[in-house]
């Protein structure tokens, strides 16, 4: 009987000593902006002044970075929302996750492992607002399901620019009002989400508000957030036409940045009043580069898939730190799990940054962290006749950018189509409809700008739509806008040889069914019917 009781006794402590221990554990607030690159006035003062950065002030995802670990040279695996996501979910190469690879058709395989549900596995309260996977978050994709979803206080945030908009013309309800009442949302679908967990349960929420894609208002950036346009003169990439049209469309792409960063502030003084704060691991960044810009969303340029990322936990992250290794956010799924003592499946091809993040020094960390590998190749179903896609892939190193287009007859931003003949028709369709021409670059200003001023700036023109070389070649320091294609170039037929081999040898390692199969997977049209 006394040894009964005394084994009782142990078996107690070490369950009271688990139970303690998955308590402990830091819950994980993701805070996840779409179509938002790397713009932030933390970037400003990483980079110097003369860039767009200077015109934008976020000040809450300033705090996170001065509070923890900022990264210069954070990427994604596809500049598409829908891979991107995939990607980061699963702890994989986009290409790696079958349907769920592309935009429009995408399914989610259940038999691949995503870290929310792992967490959710091992005890961790999970849910999010907004967007999560898409098209849409259907219910057999991770993550998706009604019972993690939380927005009950409302989905307006999601037009931010258009429902304050709306307020002031049609009720005349003040700027500041509407943006409470918006931001009030923001919390109440936090406060909904914390109110259903257990007593000392970890949490992990996901945040992902849609306001950065588009489409916005028109003069928004200025009106709501004092943003100038001409603030912008002479620092917009070299492929942006320097024209009033353009800059107001970048400051009101800021703008909603901006909007963004307010509500990541709510989320931070929420969890400072419940006591959370310091035991929260916050995680900011976007899923890719600026929508309707040339060279942007759908690119491998830098202007597609660098975005921001910065961490703060204080427990465990040194405070005020710069890092220079190049990671891709599908290190994130593992870091996630890492963080939350949760076995890594093997499947994942990420790496946990866990050790950058709890490392004492700034700069180069990780000296094997010198490269990541991008990719794309379907978004818009019907961008290209024949339901085709547009595959590419690049490798990004400390000093190259290079880049494989494995179909150069296709047009990489979608087929031209007809182009309306009246220029106001013309302007408004290719300002408010994708779809009227080079479907996979979002309808705004600026596609409509360059479009019907294609034969007096051809240069901008052929920038943006125009078919490209199978091969491309940038050197960052001398060309950091990535515009002077240096591949045909025999000074860099080593440097090109060499990027060359080692993206297809690391694409062959993990089966990349472009290289390992000659892309037939991804040639077929996704609809139904088609496994």
């Amino acid at each position: 009987m006394a040894m009964r009781l005394i084994w009782i006794y142990v078996v107690s402590v070490f369950a009271f000593v688990a139970t303690t221990q998955a308590d402990d554990r830091p819950n994980i607030l993701f805070a996840f902006a779409d179509d938002w690159g790397r713009y932030a006035s933390k970037y400003a003062e990483l980079d110097g002044p003369g860039t767009v950065n200077d015109a934008i002030k976020t000040p809450n995802f300033d705090r996170i970075a001065n509070e923890g670990v900022v990264f210069r040279n954070a990427f994604v695996t596809a500049p598409s929302c829908t891979p991107c996501r995939s990607s980061l979910l699963s702890g994989q190469y986009f290409f790696r996750t079958g349907r769920a690879a592309i935009l429009q058709g995408a399914i989610w395989d259940p038999q691949i492992p995503s870290y929310p549900l792992l967490l959710r596995d091992s005890g961790y309260h999970i849910g999010h607002t907004y967007k999560v996977w898409s098209p849409g978050t259907p219910a057999d994709a991770p993550y998706g399901a009604a019972e993690f979803r939380y927005v009950e206080s409302g989905r307006s945030f999601n037009g931010f620019s258009q429902a304050v908009t709306r307020q002031l013309v049609q009720q005349n309800v003040p700027i500041e009002k509407t943006r409470r009442d918006l931001l009030d949302e923001v919390v109440g679908n936090f406060e909904s989400f914390l109110s259903k967990r257990e007593d000392s349960q970890p949490f992990c929420y996901w945040f992902g508000p849609t306001n950065v894609h588009r489409k916005w208002i028109a003069g928004s950036g200025k009106k709501l957030w004092g943003i100038d346009p001409d603030s912008l003169k002479g620092k917009l990439p070299k492929f942006l036409p320097d024209v009033p049209v353009v800059r107001e469309d970048f400051a009101d792409y800021l703008g909603e940045a901006m909007a963004f960063d307010a509500a990541l502030g709510e989320l931070i003084k929420k969890l400072d009043a419940t006591g959370e704060l310091n035991n929260t691991i916050i995680v900011v960044s976007g899923d890719h580069g600026a929508p309707g810009f040339p060279r942007g969303k759908c690119n491998l340029y830098d202007f597609g898939t660098a975005v921001p990322l910065a961490v703060r936990w204080p427990k465990k992250i040194p405070a005020g730190r710069v890092v220079d290794d190049l990671v891709n956010l599908m290190d994130l799924a593992p870091t996630f799990l890492e963080l939350g003592n949760v076995e890594i499946p093997e499947v994942m091809t990420g790496n946990s940054i866990v050790p950058l993040l709890k490392s004492q020094d700034s700069g180069q960390i990780d000296p094997d962290r010198t490269w990541v590998i991008t990719g794309r190749e379907r978004h818009v179903a019907a961008a290209r006749e024949g339901f085709t896609p547009y595959p590419h892939r690049a490798l990004r190193t400390k000093d190259y950018l290079y880049i494989v287009n494995f179909r150069p007859d296709r047009w990489p931003m979608g087929d031209p189509k007809a182009v309306i003949d009246d220029a106001a028709q013309s302007r408004d369709e290719l300002t408010n409809n994708t779809f009227a021409a080079f479907a996979d670059f979002d309808a705004s200003p600026t596609k409509a700008w360059l479009i019907e001023n294609r034969e007096t700036e051809p240069d901008y023109y052929d920038l943006a739509f125009g078919k490209r070389p199978r091969e491309e070649l940038f050197v960052l320091k001398s060309d950091p806008n990535q515009i002077v294609n240096v591949a045909s170039n025999q000074e860099f037929a080593e440097v090109k040889q060499r990027l060359h081999d080692q993206l297809m040898a690391e694409l062959k390692r993990v089966g990349d069914p472009r290289v390992d199969g000659n892309g037939e997977h991804f040639e077929t049209p996704p609809f139904a019917g088609v496994p």
